[in-house]
């Protein structure tokens, strides 16, 4: 079972190790498949998740959509530069950015001149365009902007590498 270290980090065993790389391969597994497949019975099976939950390790269980199914073909990969490097301009274009659909992930950046990083997925160019003309660049403090585009994707996975 796991147990909090003095560096902050949680300390896992070999079971609770086991119980996420098979959470991870599909959070949707029953309790009754997942014990199976780890090899404890049950209840003890069902405590350990739940202490990985409360733990603050096991997030949420999400459903992966097929975005090319779904008609959002281009993936871009978009370099923000802002005017302003204050907290409130920031705070501003962070905010303003999570209330946009088509952002997938943005990451603060440093080593660049770039300061943010945001990967977008939209159905084509003309969709691109209109987010790009319609929203990103009408934030405040946003002052330049360079995208690159998604030729195909070589590793796509959500999976956090857990030594066992």
């Amino acid at each position: 079972m796991q147990k909090q270290e003095s560096n902050g980090f949680v300390k896992l065993d070999r079971m609770d190790r086991r119980i996420l790389t098979e959470l991870q391969k599909n959070g949707a597994i029953s309790n009754l498949e997942l014990a199976e497949k780890i090899g404890l019975s049950p209840s003890p099976c069902s405590r350990r998740v739940k202490a990985l939950m409360d733990a603050g390790i096991v997030g949420k269980t999400v459903t992966l959509l097929n975005a090319k199914t779904l008609g959002l073909k281009l993936t871009a990969l978009i370099h923000i530069s802002m005017d302003r490097h204050t907290p409130e301009r920031f705070e501003n274009f962070e905010s303003s950015v999570k209330t946009f659909p088509e952002v997938q992930e943005c990451f603060q950046i440093t080593g660049s001149s770039a300061d943010y990083i945001l990967k977008v997925i939209v159905e084509d160019m003309d969709t691109y365009q209109q987010f790009l003309l319609g929203k990103l660049t009408r934030l405040d403090g946003v002052f330049g902007v360079q995208s690159s585009f998604v030729m195909r994707s070589v590793v796509n996975t959500t999976e956090l590498p857990i030594n066992e």
